[in-house]
């Protein structure tokens, strides 16, 4: 069974954008940033994506951001894919996503947002969070998880300091 990690930046305070879903003010270039794009065409092999985190990319231009991977884009409002390359998935993301763990292949990049993240949380979908905390504090934005999301226990399974100031916690989800 393929895993889904989500791996995604946040700040101290848990948030993964700002109140305007900007993302100033994150750790953009050094290791931390050599180390996730390595991880991203090492360990996963398919993308998911939340619509507003599609949308980021959008706006840029960037129709296809993960080109050598599987993409989805998890949207009951997107009327088609603006790429062939990206999958829209407008219905059961826990169904769809359940499907995509059972096939071969590597781990499954989880990269957001938090509503897709909760989503698939609660249904038991979720194995591992890779955490880039960033030393930074929003005080109000898009946050980690949707509220309310149920309690669950972690497993720490590494931490490694930046010297930007990054923390990377990667957790199992038990």
């Amino acid at each position: 069974m393929r895993k889904v990690i989500y791996h995604v930046a946040t700040t101290v305070d848990g948030f993964i954008a700002r109140a305007d879903h900007s993302v100033e003010g994150f750790v953009s270039a050094g290791a931390v940033v050599d180390d996730y794009l390595a991880a991203l065409r090492s360990d996963y092999d398919t993308a998911l994506m939340g619509r507003r985190t599609y949308e980021f990319g959008l706006q840029f231009g960037v129709t296809s951001p993960y080109p050598w991977m599987q993409q989805y884009v998890f949207s009951r409002t997107l009327p088609e894919s603006p790429d062939p390359a990206v999958q829209l998935v407008a219905g059961d993301a826990a169904a769809h996503v359940r499907a995509l763990k059972a096939q071969p292949g590597q781990a499954i990049y989880l990269c957001g947002g938090g509503t897709l993240a909760t989503a698939l949380l609660a249904a038991g979908l979720v194995d591992e969070l890779i955490v880039k905390q960033n030393p930074l504090l929003f005080g109000a934005g898009v946050p980690l998880f949707a509220a309310p999301i149920a309690p669950h226990s972690l497993e720490l399974l590494s931490a490694k300091p930046y010297p930007s100031g990054v923390v990377l916690l990667h957790y199992r989800v038990r």
